[in-house]
Protein backbone atom coordinates (compact mmCIF):
# COMPACT_ATOMS: atom_id res chain seq x y z
CA UNK A 1 0.00 0.00 0.00
CA UNK A 2 1.35 3.44 -0.77
CA UNK A 3 2.03 5.63 2.31
CA UNK A 4 3.03 8.62 0.58
CA UNK A 5 0.19 11.37 1.54
CA UNK A 6 -2.12 12.80 -0.89
CA UNK A 7 -0.54 16.20 -2.18
CA UNK A 8 -3.03 19.10 -3.01
CA UNK A 9 -1.70 22.08 -5.25
CA UNK A 10 -3.54 25.04 -3.08
CA UNK A 11 -2.48 27.62 -6.24
CA UNK A 12 -5.54 26.38 -8.56
CA UNK A 13 -8.65 25.91 -7.39
CA UNK A 14 -10.06 22.19 -7.92
CA UNK A 15 -13.68 22.22 -9.70
CA UNK A 16 -15.69 18.75 -8.08
CA UNK A 17 -16.54 16.28 -10.84
CA UNK A 18 -20.54 16.81 -12.00
CA UNK A 19 -22.29 13.33 -11.71
CA UNK A 20 -24.95 13.14 -14.22
CA UNK A 21 -27.81 10.89 -13.44
CA UNK A 22 -29.02 8.84 -16.50
CA UNK A 23 -31.84 6.84 -16.52
CA UNK A 24 -31.37 2.76 -16.22
CA UNK A 25 -32.36 0.84 -19.70
CA UNK A 26 -35.66 -0.10 -19.21
CA UNK A 27 -35.76 -4.03 -18.68
CA UNK A 28 -37.26 -6.24 -21.08
CA UNK A 29 -41.00 -6.79 -20.35
CA UNK A 30 -42.21 -8.58 -23.29
CA UNK A 31 -41.87 -12.65 -22.39
CA UNK A 32 -44.55 -12.84 -25.98
CA UNK A 33 -41.37 -11.61 -28.08
CA UNK A 34 -38.37 -13.71 -26.12
CA UNK A 35 -40.69 -16.73 -26.82
CA UNK A 36 -41.03 -16.02 -30.38
CA UNK A 37 -37.71 -15.23 -31.33
CA UNK A 38 -36.60 -18.77 -29.05
CA UNK A 39 -39.43 -20.43 -31.82
CA UNK A 40 -37.71 -19.15 -34.85
CA UNK A 41 -33.94 -19.79 -33.66
CA UNK A 42 -34.37 -22.95 -32.16
CA UNK A 43 -35.42 -24.63 -35.07
CA UNK A 44 -31.51 -23.15 -37.04
CA UNK A 45 -29.85 -24.02 -33.75
CA UNK A 46 -31.62 -27.55 -33.86
CA UNK A 47 -30.88 -28.12 -37.29
CA UNK A 48 -27.15 -26.96 -36.97
CA UNK A 49 -26.79 -29.81 -34.82
CA UNK A 50 -27.72 -32.59 -37.43
CA UNK A 51 -25.39 -33.90 -40.19
CA UNK A 52 -26.63 -33.37 -44.15
CA UNK A 53 -27.56 -36.99 -43.92
CA UNK A 54 -29.32 -36.68 -41.27
CA UNK A 55 -31.15 -33.22 -41.92
CA UNK A 56 -31.92 -35.05 -45.54
CA UNK A 57 -33.90 -37.80 -43.64
CA UNK A 58 -35.85 -35.64 -41.48
CA UNK A 59 -37.09 -33.28 -43.70
CA UNK A 60 -37.70 -35.38 -46.36
CA UNK A 61 -41.29 -35.89 -45.43
CA UNK A 62 -42.08 -32.15 -45.71
CA UNK A 63 -40.24 -32.10 -49.04
CA UNK A 64 -41.46 -35.29 -50.93
CA UNK A 65 -44.77 -36.83 -51.47
CA UNK A 66 -45.94 -39.87 -52.35
CA UNK A 67 -48.70 -41.43 -54.44
CA UNK A 68 -49.18 -45.19 -54.10
CA UNK A 69 -50.88 -47.38 -56.44
CA UNK A 70 -51.64 -45.98 -59.04
CA UNK A 71 -52.89 -47.99 -62.22
CA UNK A 72 -51.07 -48.09 -65.36
CA UNK A 73 -52.80 -51.10 -67.14
CA UNK A 74 -55.55 -53.54 -66.69
CA UNK A 75 -55.91 -56.89 -68.51
CA UNK A 76 -58.15 -58.99 -67.87
CA UNK A 77 -59.62 -57.32 -65.26
CA UNK A 78 -56.28 -57.33 -63.08
CA UNK A 79 -54.80 -53.77 -62.60
CA UNK A 80 -51.02 -52.91 -62.61
CA UNK A 81 -49.86 -50.05 -60.41
CA UNK A 82 -47.14 -47.79 -59.92
CA UNK A 83 -45.85 -45.49 -56.76
CA UNK A 84 -44.74 -42.26 -57.50
CA UNK A 85 -42.20 -40.19 -55.10
CA UNK A 86 -42.23 -36.81 -56.73
CA UNK A 87 -40.97 -33.11 -54.65
CA UNK A 88 -43.47 -31.15 -53.36
CA UNK A 89 -44.51 -27.53 -54.22
CA UNK A 90 -43.90 -25.84 -57.82
CA UNK A 91 -41.27 -25.94 -60.10
CA UNK A 92 -40.45 -29.09 -62.46
CA UNK A 93 -40.32 -30.94 -64.77
CA UNK A 94 -38.23 -32.80 -63.15
CA UNK A 95 -35.54 -36.05 -63.97
CA UNK A 96 -37.18 -39.49 -63.06
CA UNK A 97 -36.39 -42.59 -62.29
CA UNK A 98 -38.08 -45.96 -63.04
CA UNK A 99 -37.40 -48.64 -61.03
CA UNK A 100 -37.67 -52.18 -61.17
CA UNK A 101 -37.81 -54.62 -58.70
CA UNK A 102 -36.09 -58.53 -58.51
CA UNK A 103 -37.45 -61.51 -57.70
CA UNK A 104 -37.20 -64.08 -60.66
CA UNK A 105 -40.04 -62.85 -62.46
CA UNK A 106 -42.09 -64.85 -59.63
CA UNK A 107 -41.42 -62.66 -56.20
CA UNK A 108 -40.77 -59.91 -55.44
CA UNK A 109 -42.75 -56.38 -54.85
CA UNK A 110 -42.18 -53.26 -55.31
CA UNK A 111 -42.22 -52.17 -51.79
CA UNK A 112 -39.07 -54.50 -51.02
CA UNK A 113 -37.25 -51.81 -53.66
CA UNK A 114 -38.06 -48.90 -51.81
CA UNK A 115 -34.33 -48.26 -50.16
CA UNK A 116 -32.94 -48.79 -53.62
CA UNK A 117 -34.34 -45.45 -54.77
CA UNK A 118 -33.22 -43.19 -51.86
CA UNK A 119 -29.74 -42.11 -53.68
CA UNK A 120 -32.07 -40.87 -56.26
CA UNK A 121 -34.45 -39.32 -53.86
CA UNK A 122 -31.74 -37.38 -52.41
CA UNK A 123 -30.00 -36.38 -55.64
CA UNK A 124 -33.42 -34.46 -55.63
CA UNK A 125 -35.29 -36.65 -59.16
CA UNK A 126 -38.72 -38.34 -59.16
CA UNK A 127 -39.05 -42.09 -58.37
CA UNK A 128 -41.39 -44.37 -60.06
CA UNK A 129 -41.68 -47.36 -58.33
CA UNK A 130 -43.43 -50.24 -60.54
CA UNK A 131 -44.83 -53.29 -59.79
CA UNK A 132 -45.57 -56.31 -62.90
CA UNK A 133 -47.34 -59.35 -63.52
CA UNK A 134 -45.90 -62.95 -62.23
CA UNK A 135 -45.06 -65.64 -64.11
CA UNK A 136 -47.21 -67.79 -61.90
CA UNK A 137 -49.57 -65.26 -63.56
CA UNK A 138 -48.24 -64.43 -66.76
CA UNK A 139 -45.11 -66.35 -67.92
CA UNK A 140 -42.98 -64.26 -70.52
CA UNK A 141 -43.03 -62.12 -72.14
CA UNK A 142 -45.82 -60.64 -69.72
CA UNK A 143 -43.49 -59.04 -67.17
CA UNK A 144 -41.97 -57.28 -70.50
CA UNK A 145 -45.02 -56.35 -71.44
CA UNK A 146 -45.79 -54.47 -68.35
CA UNK A 147 -42.43 -52.75 -67.95
CA UNK A 148 -42.95 -51.57 -70.98
CA UNK A 149 -46.41 -50.15 -70.39
CA UNK A 150 -45.68 -48.77 -67.12
CA UNK A 151 -43.18 -46.66 -69.20
CA UNK A 152 -45.78 -45.40 -72.12
CA UNK A 153 -47.74 -44.59 -69.00
CA UNK A 154 -45.17 -42.66 -67.01
CA UNK A 155 -44.75 -40.54 -70.37
CA UNK A 156 -48.16 -40.12 -71.21
CA UNK A 157 -49.07 -38.76 -67.64
CA UNK A 158 -45.30 -36.86 -67.29
CA UNK A 159 -47.15 -33.13 -67.25
CA UNK A 160 -49.42 -34.08 -64.64
CA UNK A 161 -46.95 -34.92 -62.08
CA UNK A 162 -44.35 -33.10 -63.36
CA UNK A 163 -41.75 -35.66 -64.88
CA UNK A 164 -39.39 -34.93 -67.28
CA UNK A 165 -39.90 -37.29 -70.57
CA UNK A 166 -36.30 -36.63 -71.47
CA UNK A 167 -34.47 -37.70 -68.70
CA UNK A 168 -36.21 -40.65 -67.82
CA UNK A 169 -33.85 -43.20 -66.25
CA UNK A 170 -34.73 -46.76 -65.85
CA UNK A 171 -33.26 -48.87 -63.18
CA UNK A 172 -33.47 -52.65 -61.81
CA UNK A 173 -32.04 -55.56 -60.23
CA UNK A 174 -31.66 -59.26 -60.63
CA UNK A 175 -34.90 -59.90 -62.58
CA UNK A 176 -35.52 -56.25 -61.97
CA UNK A 177 -32.55 -55.48 -63.98
CA UNK A 178 -33.28 -57.61 -66.97
CA UNK A 179 -36.42 -55.78 -67.52
CA UNK A 180 -34.90 -52.77 -67.00
CA UNK A 181 -32.37 -53.53 -70.01
CA UNK A 182 -35.60 -54.70 -71.89
CA UNK A 183 -37.72 -51.59 -71.17
CA UNK A 184 -34.97 -49.65 -72.52
CA UNK A 185 -33.68 -51.57 -75.46
CA UNK A 186 -36.59 -53.32 -76.96
CA UNK A 187 -37.33 -51.85 -80.22
CA UNK A 188 -40.92 -51.37 -81.60
CA UNK A 189 -40.50 -53.99 -83.99
CA UNK A 190 -40.28 -56.36 -81.08
CA UNK A 191 -43.83 -56.05 -80.41
CA UNK A 192 -43.43 -56.45 -76.89
CA UNK A 193 -45.72 -53.63 -75.78
CA UNK A 194 -49.20 -55.17 -77.24
CA UNK A 195 -51.44 -54.55 -74.28
CA UNK A 196 -51.09 -51.11 -74.62
CA UNK A 197 -50.24 -51.03 -78.31
CA UNK A 198 -52.67 -53.25 -79.47
CA UNK A 199 -52.37 -51.55 -83.35
CA UNK A 200 -48.77 -51.83 -83.07
CA UNK A 201 -48.74 -47.84 -84.46
CA UNK A 202 -46.77 -45.94 -81.49
CA UNK A 203 -43.49 -45.70 -81.46
CA UNK A 204 -41.91 -46.91 -78.16
CA UNK A 205 -41.00 -44.43 -75.66
CA UNK A 206 -37.23 -43.48 -75.53
CA UNK A 207 -35.00 -43.41 -72.26
CA UNK A 208 -31.86 -41.10 -71.75
CA UNK A 209 -30.35 -44.36 -69.25
CA UNK A 210 -30.20 -47.53 -68.15
CA UNK A 211 -28.59 -48.64 -64.76
CA UNK A 212 -28.52 -52.62 -64.57
CA UNK A 213 -27.87 -54.41 -61.10
CA UNK A 214 -26.61 -57.73 -61.81
CA UNK A 215 -29.52 -58.29 -64.52
CA UNK A 216 -30.30 -61.31 -66.75
CA UNK A 217 -28.78 -60.78 -70.34
CA UNK A 218 -29.23 -63.83 -72.29
CA UNK A 219 -31.78 -66.09 -71.07
CA UNK A 220 -30.66 -68.80 -73.76
CA UNK A 221 -27.88 -69.49 -72.18
CA UNK A 222 -29.97 -69.81 -69.04
CA UNK A 223 -32.03 -72.69 -70.37
CA UNK A 224 -28.97 -75.55 -70.33
CA UNK A 225 -25.47 -76.07 -70.10
CA UNK A 226 -23.74 -75.14 -67.08
CA UNK A 227 -25.20 -71.91 -66.48
CA UNK A 228 -29.03 -73.69 -66.13
CA UNK A 229 -31.23 -71.60 -64.23
CA UNK A 230 -34.48 -73.03 -62.90
CA UNK A 231 -36.35 -69.57 -62.82
CA UNK A 232 -35.54 -68.82 -65.99
CA UNK A 233 -36.35 -72.25 -67.44
CA UNK A 234 -39.43 -71.79 -65.49
CA UNK A 235 -40.43 -67.92 -67.18
CA UNK A 236 -40.45 -69.16 -70.71
CA UNK A 237 -41.42 -72.74 -69.97
CA UNK A 238 -45.16 -72.59 -71.36
CA UNK A 239 -43.75 -70.73 -74.88
CA UNK A 240 -44.49 -72.99 -78.22
CA UNK A 241 -41.08 -72.29 -78.63
CA UNK A 242 -39.10 -71.77 -75.54
CA UNK A 243 -35.77 -70.29 -77.45
CA UNK A 244 -37.41 -68.23 -79.60
CA UNK A 245 -39.38 -66.74 -76.70
CA UNK A 246 -35.83 -66.58 -74.47
CA UNK A 247 -34.20 -64.98 -78.00
CA UNK A 248 -36.94 -62.35 -78.24
CA UNK A 249 -36.89 -61.53 -74.43
CA UNK A 250 -33.34 -61.52 -73.90
CA UNK A 251 -31.48 -58.22 -73.99
CA UNK A 252 -28.16 -58.95 -75.85
CA UNK A 253 -30.31 -59.77 -78.76
CA UNK A 254 -31.39 -55.90 -79.20
CA UNK A 255 -27.57 -54.60 -79.01
CA UNK A 256 -27.31 -51.76 -81.23
CA UNK A 257 -25.65 -48.33 -81.66
CA UNK A 258 -28.40 -46.58 -80.96
CA UNK A 259 -29.76 -47.59 -77.61
CA UNK A 260 -29.32 -45.16 -74.51
CA UNK A 261 -26.39 -45.16 -72.60
CA UNK A 262 -26.08 -48.39 -69.68
CA UNK A 263 -24.48 -49.03 -67.06
CA UNK A 264 -24.13 -52.25 -65.59
CA UNK A 265 -23.14 -53.25 -61.79
CA UNK A 266 -22.39 -57.30 -61.43
CA UNK A 267 -20.22 -59.23 -58.57
CA UNK A 268 -17.83 -61.66 -60.53
CA UNK A 269 -18.97 -64.30 -57.47
CA UNK A 270 -22.35 -63.78 -58.45
CA UNK A 271 -23.97 -67.64 -57.98
CA UNK A 272 -27.12 -66.60 -59.31
CA UNK A 273 -26.82 -64.90 -62.34
CA UNK A 274 -23.38 -65.77 -63.57
CA UNK A 275 -21.02 -63.04 -63.85
CA UNK A 276 -20.30 -63.94 -67.55
CA UNK A 277 -24.29 -62.46 -68.33
CA UNK A 278 -22.49 -58.81 -67.75
CA UNK A 279 -19.50 -59.68 -69.70
CA UNK A 280 -21.96 -60.58 -72.63
CA UNK A 281 -23.79 -58.13 -72.42
CA UNK A 282 -21.00 -55.42 -72.69
CA UNK A 283 -18.70 -57.41 -75.05
CA UNK A 284 -22.24 -57.23 -77.35
CA UNK A 285 -22.49 -53.38 -76.85
CA UNK A 286 -19.28 -52.61 -77.53
CA UNK A 287 -19.52 -54.87 -80.79
CA UNK A 288 -22.56 -52.48 -81.74
CA UNK A 289 -20.68 -48.94 -80.85
CA UNK A 290 -23.40 -48.68 -77.73
CA UNK A 291 -22.41 -46.53 -75.10
CA UNK A 292 -22.20 -48.41 -72.32
CA UNK A 293 -20.13 -49.52 -69.11
CA UNK A 294 -19.17 -52.33 -66.91
CA UNK A 295 -18.81 -51.97 -62.95
CA UNK A 296 -17.64 -54.83 -61.73
CA UNK A 297 -17.77 -55.72 -57.66
CA UNK A 298 -14.60 -57.54 -56.96
CA UNK A 299 -16.02 -60.66 -55.08
CA UNK A 300 -19.33 -59.83 -55.12
CA UNK A 301 -22.15 -62.05 -55.18
CA UNK A 302 -25.76 -61.57 -55.97
CA UNK A 303 -26.71 -58.29 -54.32
CA UNK A 304 -26.04 -58.41 -50.33
CA UNK A 305 -22.83 -55.35 -51.45
CA UNK A 306 -21.08 -53.95 -48.35
CA UNK A 307 -22.20 -50.62 -47.15
CA UNK A 308 -18.34 -49.71 -48.83
CA UNK A 309 -19.02 -51.57 -52.72
CA UNK A 310 -22.48 -50.10 -52.86
CA UNK A 311 -20.72 -46.50 -52.33
CA UNK A 312 -18.31 -47.45 -55.01
CA UNK A 313 -21.00 -48.28 -57.33
CA UNK A 314 -22.78 -44.82 -56.54
CA UNK A 315 -19.85 -43.01 -56.91
CA UNK A 316 -19.44 -44.70 -60.95
CA UNK A 317 -23.18 -44.39 -61.40
CA UNK A 318 -22.95 -40.39 -60.35
CA UNK A 319 -20.10 -40.06 -63.03
CA UNK A 320 -22.13 -42.17 -65.65
CA UNK A 321 -24.82 -40.03 -65.26
CA UNK A 322 -22.68 -37.03 -65.01
CA UNK A 323 -20.76 -37.93 -68.27
CA UNK A 324 -24.22 -37.82 -70.17
CA UNK A 325 -25.71 -34.73 -69.10
CA UNK A 326 -27.95 -35.88 -66.79
CA UNK A 327 -28.16 -34.34 -63.06
CA UNK A 328 -27.04 -35.58 -59.82
CA UNK A 329 -28.18 -32.36 -58.02
CA UNK A 330 -31.15 -31.03 -58.39
CA UNK A 331 -32.36 -29.83 -54.99
CA UNK A 332 -29.31 -27.36 -53.84
CA UNK A 333 -30.91 -26.65 -50.42
CA UNK A 334 -31.82 -31.09 -49.75
CA UNK A 335 -27.77 -31.47 -50.66
CA UNK A 336 -26.28 -28.15 -48.86
CA UNK A 337 -29.02 -27.12 -46.06
CA UNK A 338 -26.55 -24.90 -44.12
Amino acid sequence: MDARPIEVNESKSVESPKLECRPKPPRVQHPALLALLFLVLAPQMALSQLSPSAWWVTTAPSRIQAQSNLTYLVVNGRESKLDIYRRRGAGGPDPTLIYIHGGGWAGGHKEDGVMYTLPWLEMGWNVVNVEYVRSAVAEAPGAVENCLCALRWVVDHAAEYRIDASRLVVMGDSSGGHLALMTGMAPATARLDRPCNPSGDLPVPKVAGIVNWYGITDIVDLLQGPNRRDYAVDWVAKADNREEMARRVSPVTWARSELPPIITIHGDSDPTVPYSQALELHEALNAAHARNELFTIKGGRHGGFTPEERVRAYIAIRKFLAHYGLPTAIDSEAANPH
